[in-house]
Formats: C-alpha cells, sequence, structure tokens
C-alpha cells in the first residue's frame, strides 16, 4: 500500500512541475531563448530526485566547445542522469518521437531525431547535429544505437561520429571534441547492484515499458556512477574511424572499470 501511494505521490508531483515548466519551455522554444537549454535540467534533477535516482559523478565535463558526449545507453533513465548533470541535447532514433509520453518530452527538450535506415537522409541529420555543435550545445550520442542490459558495451557504429567530423569546418579553433561518458548501475536498495538486480535498472527493447516502469518507482533507490573519460579532438586531418574507435575503446574501459572494479 505504501509503495503504491508513493508511486502516486510520485507520478502527480511530476505532473506538477511539468503543467509549471512547460509554458516556458515552450516559449523559450519558440523564441529561442538560452533558457530552453536550461530548463531541461531543472526537470530532469527533479525527476531524478523523486524517482530514488542517487547519481555519483566522477570526473569532470569537458569546458571546451564544440562538445559532443558518446555515452552507453542501458536504460532511458540515462537520459535523466546525463540530463541532470548538464544542459544537454540527445540525438534519438527517429521513433522515439512518436513514443506516448517520453517522445513528447524529447520533443521538448529539442532532441535530434535520426532515421539511420535511410541513408539518403544521414547527410541532412549529420548537418543538423554540426549545426547545433557549431552553436555550442552539448550533443549527446548513444552509439551502441540501442539499449543493453547494462553489463556490457554493445556493437558501436563508427559512422555516427560522422557528424563531430563535419563539425569541424565550423568550430572556432578547427577542432571539436569527444568525450566518453559511462553510466554504471551500481546500486539498489542501499546494496551493490549485481547482474541479478541490474535487469531493474537496464531497459532492453524486448521488456515492456510500463512494467519495467513500476519496477524502477517500487524499487525506491537506485544508485548510478557517472564517469567522464578522457577526450578524443576531431580534426581536419584527423581519421574519424580511428578517432572513433578510441572513443569507444576509452568507453568500454570506464564501463567495465565501474562495474567489475576487481578485474582491473
Amino acid at each position: 500500500m505504501i509503495n503504491w501511494l508513493r508511486i502516486g505521490l510520485v507520478f502527480l508531483l511530476l505532473t506538477a512541475l511539468t503543467l509549471v515548466l512547460l509554458p516556458v519551455q515552450l516559449l523559450a522554444l519558440r523564441f529561442d531563448w538560452m533558457l530552453r537549454r536550461r530548463l531541461p535540467r531543472v526537470w530532469h534533477r527533479a525527476a531524478c530526485y523523486l524517482l530514488g535516482i542517487r547519481i555519483r559523478q566522477h570526473g569532470s565535463l569537458e569546458s571546451r566547445r564544440p562538445l559532443m558526449l558518446a555515452a552507453n545507453h542501458a536504460s532511458w533513465k540515462d537520459i535523466l542522469v546525463l540530463g541532470a548533470i548538464a544542459d544537454v541535447v540527445f540525438v534519438a532514433k527517429a521513433e522515439v518521437a512518436d513514443w506516448p509520453v517520453f517522445g513528447w518530452l524529447a520533443k521538448l527538450q529539442k532532441s535530434v531525431f535520426v532515421v539511420r535506415e535511410q541513408k539518403r537522409k544521414a547527410g541532412e541529420q549529420v548537418n543538423e547535429i554540426a549545426a547545433r555543435l557549431a552553436a555550442r550545445e552539448i550533443i549527446v550520442l548513444f552509439p551502441e544505437g540501442t539499449t543493453s542490459d547494462g553489463n556490457r558495451l554493445l556493437e558501436v557504429k563508427s559512422s555516427l561520429f560522422g557528424a563531430a567530423s563535419a563539425a569541424v569546418a565550423s568550430a572556432p579553433e578547427g577542432v571539436v571534441y569527444v568525450q566518453p561518458v559511462s553510466i554504471a548501475y551500481t546500486g539498489i536498495y542501499g546494496m551493490p547492484m549485481g547482474r541479478y538486480h541490474r535487469p531493474i535498472a537496464a531497459w532492453p527493447g524486448d521488456v515492456e515499458l510500463v512494467p519495467h516502469l513500476m519496477g524502477v518507482l517500487k524499487a525506491e533507490a537506485m544508485e548510478v556512477d557517472v564517469d567522464f573519460g578522457e577526450v578524443v579532438e576531431f580534426r581536419a586531418e584527423t581519421n574519424r574511424k580511428v578517432a572513433g574507435a578510441t572513443v569507444v575503446d576509452r568507453l568500454r574501459s570506464l564501463l567495465r572499470d565501474r562495474l567489475y572494479p576487481r578485474s582491473r
């Protein structure tokens, strides 16, 4: 009974906060105010607090711009976590735009929606991401292209780093910075989270959203470690595949060392 009361209260408070911030964000989007980049961070922080997601940050966000963050992807909660840490914009697959609630929220944050299966649109999408990078927005890329089980990094498509290369020409100093960021769900109920409990945190594509969301709400307390790694510089002369592989290697190491510290 207490769990259901808490779940109802969380939904009520999140709904109230959304209704308060919504008209301001719509105006900020309409007139392209800087506030449109900052307001989502307020919402994400509140959402993490209400859902019981405790964030531990290791390392720091790169201060130079243009900046792209390359992160592993285990769950929709990754968006809340990164959105609570920095004013970021996400690159999402096109179908996310049609999802109930999540698609609407993604549009309010002015996410970049990409259609990966249609090569004829690839150039337009890369150009949009490059333009947003040039405008000093922090772009978050999930190079796995889908969610994992939270225990490992899936195969990564290095072609997705093409936007970083494309943005070099419009970068003030001719450099685009790509920073690997690992998101590791490591604790639940005040205890270390192992493989058994990680499905509560992770959201693989074959798991229905509503039961998963209820499981997260019932968990009450979840700990996540976010590690910011060493930046990789993309320049005009940079080999995109080599640089992308370096980003992926660093990301994989960050995630492995956080999830399996004894294996180091």
